[in-house]
Formats: C-alpha cells, sequence, structure tokens
C-alpha cells in the first residue's frame, strides 16, 4: 500500500470512528498502526490516542513555521523556574566547560558531550515561535545542532522509538517519539538571537522541539536516553507531563 494510501485509510478511520461512537474504535485503529501515546491510560486518553495518531498522519513531515529577523519578539518572556542550586552556579562560574551531555540506552557507542563539542558539530538556526499552556508566547532565534546528529554520533539503534530527556533539574523529564526526534527542527540548543543561550532561557543546552507546546522544549539537558519502551520511566506515562496532568504529546 502506498503512502498517500495509507495514510488516507488511517485518517479516514480514526475521522469516521471519532465521528460515530467510536473513541475505542478509533484507538483500536491507532494502536494496528503503532500511534498509541504513552499516556493513552489516563483519563482522557481516548482523546489523547486519537490526536495524537491523527496529527502523526497528517503533519508527520510538516515543518513549523519560521519567521523574519524583524520578528522577533523584543522582550522574550523567561517564565520561571526553581532555584538552580550551588552546582550550577559552579558549573557556570567555569563557563561550564564540565557540562556533560550524556546520551545512553539503546545506542552503539554511548558518550558524554561537552558544550564544546555540541557547538563543534553543523550549526543550524531557525526562528520559530514558542507557545505556552499558560498563554504566553514569543518569537526567538534559536541556534544549536540538530537532535539527530547528536543521536548518529551515539549510533542510536534501529528499533529505538523514543527519546527520553532530563534535565539539570532533576523532576523535569520529558520524552518525544522519533518523528519528532529525527525532524530537522528538534535541536539541542545552545544560542538563542545571535548570543549564547541565556540562563534564563535554558542555558547552556536547551531541547528545541517547536512543533510542540512549549514544556516539551526541556531548559538545562544533560541526559539523553534511547529506548523502545516508556513503561519503566516514572510512572510509565512518558514524561512528567501527563504526571502533572498535561498531555504526553502537545503538537501545536
Amino acid at each position: 500500500m502506498s503512502g498517500i494510501s495509507r495514510r488516507k485509510l488511517i485518517t479516514t478511520g480514526l475521522a469516521t470512528a471519532a465521528g460515530a461512537s467510536g473513541l475505542a474504535v478509533a484507538g483500536k485503529l491507532a494502536a494496528r498502526y503503532g500511534l498509541i501515546p504513552p499516556d493513552s491510560g489516563v483519563l482522557y486518553g481516548a482523546g489523547e490516542t486519537l490526536t495524537y495518531a491523527a496529527q502523526r498522519v497528517l503533519t508527520r513531515h510538516s515543518m513549523a513555521r519560521e519567521f523574519s529577523r524583524a520578528e522577533i519578539s523584543k522582550e522574550p518572556f523567561a517564565n520561571e523556574v526553581a532555584p538552580l542550586g550551588a552546582e550550577f552556579q559552579r558549573l557556570q562560574q567555569g563557563s561550564f566547560a564540565e557540562w556533560r551531555l550524556v546520551v545512553d540506552g539503546m545506542v552503539a557507542r554511548p558518550r558524554s558531550f561537552s558544550v564544546a563539542e555540541i557547538k563543534s558539530y553543523p550549526r543550524r538556526s531557525q526562528i520559530t515561535f514558542v507557545a505556552c499552556e499558560e498563554g504566553w508566547s514569543y518569537i526567538a532565534e534559536w541556534i544549536g545542532t540538530p537532535l539527530s546528529h547528536i543521536l548518529d554520533a551515539a549510533g542510536a539503534l534501529p528499533q529505538v522509538r523514543y527519546i527520553v530527556y532530563r534535565s539539570f533539574q532533576p523532576d523535569w523529564w520529558e520524552s518525544i517519539d522519533m518523528s519528532d526526534a529525527l525532524h530537522p527542527q528538534t535541536f539541542v540548543a545552545y544560542g538563542m538571537n545571535g548570543g549564547d543561550l541565556p540562563i534564563g532561557f535554558g542555558g547552556p543546552l536547551r531541547l528545541r522541539v517547536p512543533r510542540q507546546l512549549g514544556y516539551k522544549s526541556v531548559k538545562y539537558i544533560t541526559r539523553l536516553t534511547a529506548t523502545d519502551d516508556l513503561k519503566h520511566f516514572g510512572k510509565g506515562l512518558g514524561s512528567a507531563s501527563p504526571e502533572g496532568g498535561y498531555a504526553w504529546y502537545a503538537g501545536i
């Protein structure tokens, strides 16, 4: 079956099922094609499944809108984060020379990257929109290297389905599927608006996922874990977001 006809089949089936009665039917169809999100078992899980499956079918290769430099927000908003502590201050005072991004899990070559190493990889930039579920937003230029390059360097195995990423703040973690992980706009970002990434915006390293709401773009990242199953991470819902009442998939 061609990609187009398969896509039409799944999309039509999901829409029909959802319109009929059918969230349960839509869920079965999504399961057949491996489009069940890890938080499918929560209160609104059927709706989460329908949203994730439909968006993955329709927007798998879509690009987040990019803007001109003239449209960069003059005063981007840095949401408040909990105090980062003495160890973070020590690393900051050393210009983050000791900061490491560990890549482990289902990879052929587990790695520990310094910020300098990441900056030595192919440099990309994008001017994209950050939208927060709390209602604020801004446009900024993000500078970094595609996450796909980091995963290639570590030798991510073919069976990997998700990338789990963790912040320096221990309770802050997220995950994305490989559709987003390998997307050309998903960056390990180290710069913003022409300079280094400010601390308030996630410096020295932040994952930037412009096709999803802002809470998926975790600040201060220190670890990437490649996996084929999210059940053994946290409460098994895929990230801290659904554990706190938000959706695992936050596509925009």
